[in-house]
């Protein structure tokens, strides 16, 4: 089943920052583990630890390239669980530190990390999860071992982009492949004719 979310962001990376290639569900493999595994001294274990970015895109033009991390929560905001208990800290920046090790392969290029995610709720001072205060940590733990600041968008940035969209698909007269560009163009087809429809109604009544 198809992504919304993700697809929303590859789209971003196609026709926002001109990205020529999009990668969606990228599998990687976790080379500390495998390192650590190599050096068995039976040699049995073969394992490797798997890892996932939800969204890739390659500027070749530009030599950039941008490594995604897509969080589509919006009743509860920003919201993973380990064991009934809020993980947003542990479960992002473990994804992070596999992406950033992963972007090693790309020599050359500039490397962007974007965590994307709509709705990041700020609780009231005192409570004992604030996901604002979650993704500063995230920012803070990447920085420091890493020495990597990640991109985040989120809330009135993640609004913004939409809008970048938006305005895209309505500037388009040929029909747009992307399920969600095509559905933003079509809203605002509609919405301009339908504006139209009701200027006309309204000159003749006048």
């Amino acid at each position: 089943m198809e992504n919304i979310g993700e697809t929303l962001v590859g789209d971003y990376l196609k026709v926002i920052l001109g990205c020529d290639f999009v990668a969606f569900n990228l599998n990687t493999k976790d080379t500390r583990v495998v390192e650590m595994e190599m050096d068995d001294a039976d040699g049995q274990n073969n394992k490797v630890q798997q890892g996932e970015i939800d969204v890739v895109g390659i500027n070749t033009t530009k030599k950039e390239v941008y490594l995604c991390e897509v969080a589509i929560h919006l009743e509860t905001g920003l919201q993973y669980v380990k064991d009934k208990r809020p993980n947003n800290v542990n479960k992002l920046v473990d994804k992070f530190i596999k992406d950033i090790d992963y972007a090693e392969n790309f020599e050359g290029y500039t490397k962007n990390f974007m965590l994307w995610t709509p709705i990041v709720k700020n609780s009231r001072e005192g409570a004992k999860n604030n996901q604002a205060n979650n993704i500063a940590e995230i920012k803070q733990q990447i920085k420091e071992k890493k020495g990597i600041e990640i991109i985040v968008i989120c809330n009135q940035d993640f609004q913004k982009c939409l809008k970048e969209l938006r305005d895209y698909a309505a500037s388009k007269t040929e029909a747009l492949n992307s399920p969600v560009l095509r559905y933003l163009q079509i809203e605002e087809k509609l919405k301009k004719h339908c504006t139209n429809l009701d200027k006309k109604s309204g000159q003749k009544e006048d």
